[in-house]
């Protein structure tokens, strides 16, 4: 149900006293009745972890995680009130017995469920929550899945609701999570509103608003507002009141590539009193194909290319949604509309929805299972799933963000790779159960059984969602991202992703920390780092090996600008407007811990170059050049915006110095919503060989540039191809910076003679705007330092020049 608050009401006169916490053996205290003979109690933080309070004491380091879950953890506090109170407890992990003045009020094995609980406070109550061992629970013997993942151990979390984080080797560290990890709260009993279910849709230009009300007591009026509409509630039965608004010509919600995600507050008045129940958005969300042909979303009608990576937790010991913005807002910044939650994390809290409504985000919601084989029949486990699916879905029923849900990560395909037929891995809950559940709270939502799902095996490329590593972890050229035509894929492109220079944490190959940092398949010979180094030799013609072993600042000078251009290349294929590909989320936003993770934004929350390669494939206003073989080169011209666009696109082939073999200039207009593409051939008008197909002789061009710029000149977007090997040797190019003031804060333009390949701005204690660009021979371009308040110190180079230089006050 909606979230309610009272506008006028006064918060009840209720408190927490600090928390303290202490770790005592399993089983040492049946109760609180023997907690006096516990020592070394710390002061703990709640909403918060174990972890989190041991490590602000000095006795617990992320460095090296000590085990927690092999012993039982205590928390206690004082409330300060008296009379009927409703305790809430948001989250708790995971096996949770709580006490209030020495009796039990509550017993939980879910991490995912939320619980409220009505008592009687006596002035001054002792509250006391107990977290059991949950290493005694995984070791006691139970029923063996049909299957065992690889990935995640030991199999008996099949039968826990609990995350899987920390129980991955090699994906994550392995931090353990128990405590109060989210808020815990006192209410009155008997509020005057009890419940609120809010609803919204599009039809058209129309939104429409229905709301049904559970309200305490006699009731003469109830008045429903929102988007400068109001409508009377009529009682439909006792305590329940139910209407609906239709407000005509609203704003609908977009994502923000297509548009202005508009929100709108909701709010009821009963006989005067006012109720707050949040913000809602009027969209509508359909499939453009049927899912077996490749899952296609439609926003309000107009197909989206969704694009974005895969959510994990800003805080991974406390598990908080501090960084939560900024990560938003990153993710924003770098062109990404949807966010996917996958199912080896833990569901986001309530602001992270929030935010993404307003920063038009969509989110693709998997449910907490992954690859175990889980105990559906089980009368106790499906209640556990089913309250845990409910409270969800009430938690965010008016989020428009929220537009896929899942029934889980990788469950189907583990079974199916293992060898397992259809009729073992093609659960009924996810196929029957969770459309059914789903169709009563939030019918509004597209369901996808698994991910990924769809083809005649789960993880088959062209039906469904895919988990596509084509190109990444399976090596396979670049042209494969076109080969095999992905429908849409929810998992992509995972590299280990090196940080920037001066990072915190391992700082290269030659540091003893670095292996530790990247990640892994348990049990495989290889890991991500060779996938990485692949590319490297592919695109440069180097070997990686001895480059790591000579110079290893210039091996992850070529491993970060190897994974930008393996991004930017994909997503070329996949956005050009013969593609069937209707969208691609990258493994993984943010690195879980230091060193090079999946990440494209580090532990640290700074971008990496992969991020930078993402913001650039992922402008709404994009020009594309994809290799057409015998056709030349095709320019593709994208227009995701609801106004037209006059633009002047410029192609020009040369060499690295900048002798030019063939340029020509079009001016053109982009639609609305519109996509065009040229042939090399008729952009210049004349047979050029621009992807070096024909050779009929010696080629006489290394880079084709398509520039696209906007009516007043300004560059909008750029694209190269490059027949050969990218240029790597290191020679002088001319490069230059200088210092000039832009809108968003102090910058550089910066400018080479010859074509710049890669070109990495770096900078102390901020990130620029730019970074990891080329820039054809000479041009320039602009680079602000948005969070800076004056020009920071740092550096300019690209990958194959000699020069290096130097900006700043100290420079």
């Amino acid at each position: 149900m909606a979230r309610i608050r009272c506008v006028d009401e006064r918060a009840p006169e209720v408190q927490f006293g600090p928390w303290m916490l202490a770790v005592t053996p399993p089983g040492a205290c049946a109760g609180p009745g023997d907690l006096d003979a516990v020592t070394g109690w710390i002061p703990a933080t709640v909403p918060g972890t174990a972890a989190a309070a041991l490590r602000a004491a000095g006795r617990w380091s992320e460095a090296a995680p000590e085990p927690i879950h092999d012993r039982d953890v205590w928390y206690r506090s004082r409330i300060a009130g008296a009379g009927p109170a409703r305790l809430r407890f948001e989250g708790l992990a995971t096996l949770a017995e709580v006490w209030l003045d020495g009796a039990p009020i509550l017993c939980t094995r879910s991490m995912f469920e939320a619980h409220t609980v009505d008592v009687e406070l006596g002035g001054v109550s002792e509250l006391a929550l107990c977290f059991r061992a949950l290493r005694e629970e995984l070791d006691r013997p139970a029923k063996r899945g049909r299957w065992r993942p690889r990935m995640i151990t030991p199999g008996s979390l099949r039968h826990l609701r609990t995350s899987v984080l920390g129980f991955m080797p090699g994906w994550c560290p392995e931090i353990d999570h128990v405590g109060p990890f989210r808020p815990l709260t006192v209410g009155p009993v008997r509020p005057r509103m009890a419940a609120a279910d809010v609803r919204s849709t599009l039809e058209g230009d129309i939104g429409h608003l229905a709301v049904r009300l559970r309200i305490d007591g006699r009731t003469d009026s109830v008045i429903l507002a929102c988007g400068g509409g109001e409508a009377s509630l009529t009682e439909v039965e006792p305590g329940l009141f139910a209407g609906a608004l239709a407000l005509p010509g609203i704003a609908p919600w977009w994502p923000h590539t297509h548009g202005v995600p508009n929100l709108y507050p909701v709010e009821v008045r009963v006989d005067g009193a006012r109720f707050d129940l949040g913000r809602v958005g009027f969209r509508s969300l359909t499939l453009t194909r049927p899912f077996e042909d490749g899952l296609s979303l439609a926003v309000n009608g107009v197909p989206v290319f969704c694009r974005g990576a895969v959510w994990t937790p800003p805080d991974l010991v406390g598990l908080g949604s501090d960084g939560t913005r900024t990560l938003l807002m990153r993710a924003r910044e770098a062109g990404m509309n949807m966010l996917r939650v996958p199912g080896t994390t833990l569901y986001p809290d309530s602001d992270f929805y929030d935010l993404c409504d307003e920063f038009g985000i969509l989110v693709w919601q998997d449910l907490m299972l992954a690859n175990f084989d889980y105990p559906h029949a089980d009368p106790a486990f499906a209640s556990q799933l089913d309250c845990e699916l409910t409270g969800f879905l009430e938690r965010t029923q008016t989020a428009p963000s929220l537009c896929v849900l899942c029934g889980g990560s990788e469950v189907w395909q583990q079974a199916a790779m293992l060898g397992a037929p259809r009729a073992v891995w093609a659960d009924t809950f996810c196929a029957t159960t969770l459309p059914a559940r789903a169709a009563d709270l939030r019918p509004d939502l597209i369901v996808v059984p698994n991910s990924p799902s769809g083809g005649d095996l789960p993880f088959s490329p062209r039906g469904g969602c895919t988990h596509y590593f084509g190109v990444g972890a399976y090596r396979r050229p670049l042209e494969d991202a076109r080969r095999a035509e992905p429908g849409f894929a929810s998992e992509c492109l995972a590299f280990a992703n090196p940080p920037e220079p001066g990072t915190p944490g391992p700082t290269g190959p030659a540091d003893p920390l670095w292996p530790a940092g990247i990640p892994r398949d348990r049990g495989a010979d290889w890991d991500f780092e060779t996938v990485r180094d692949h590319y490297v030799a592919l695109l440069y013609g180097v070997d990686p090996a001895a480059l790591r072993a000579e110079d290893p600042d210039r091996y992850l000078e070529l491993g970060r600008a190897a994974v930008a251009e393996v991004m930017e290349a994909t997503f070329a294929e996949w956005r050009r407007p013969r593609s069937p590909t209707a969208g691609g989320l990258v493994l993984m936003l943010r690195d879980l811990g230091p060193g090079a993770g999946w990440g494209v934004i580090d532990w640290t929350q700074r971008p990496k170059s992969a991020w930078y390669a993402l913001k650039r494939a992922f402008r709404p206003v994009q020009v594309l050049l994809t290799d057409e073989g015998l056709d030349g080169l095709h320019v593709h011209v994208l227009n995701e915006t609801a106004a037209a666009q006059d633009l002047t696109l410029t192609l020009t082939l040369c060499d690295v110095g900048g002798r030019v073999a063939a340029r020509a200039e079009r001016v053109l207009t982009a639609g609305p919503r519109a996509a065009l593409t040229l042939s090399s051939a008729a952009v210049l008008g004349r047979f050029f060989d621009t992807t070096d197909s024909y050779r009929f002789g010696p080629r006489i061009h290394d880079l084709a540039h398509a520039r696209l710029s906007d009516a007043d000149g300004r560059v909008i977007a750029e694209s190269f191809h490059f027949p050969g090997l990218r240029p790597v040797l290191r020679e002088a190019v001319g490069l230059r910076a200088e210092p000039v003031a832009t809108g968003e804060g102090p910058g550089l333009r910066i400018s080479t003679a010859r074509f710049a390949c890669s070109v990495q701005v770096q900078a102390s204690g901020v990130w620029p705007v730019e970074s990891g660009f080329h820039l054809a021979p000479g041009s320039s371009r602009i680079v602000a330092f948005a969070d800076a308040d004056r020009l920071p110190r740092g550096s300019v180079r690209a990958i194959n020049s000699s020069e290096i230089v130097e900006f700043g006050h100290d420079a």
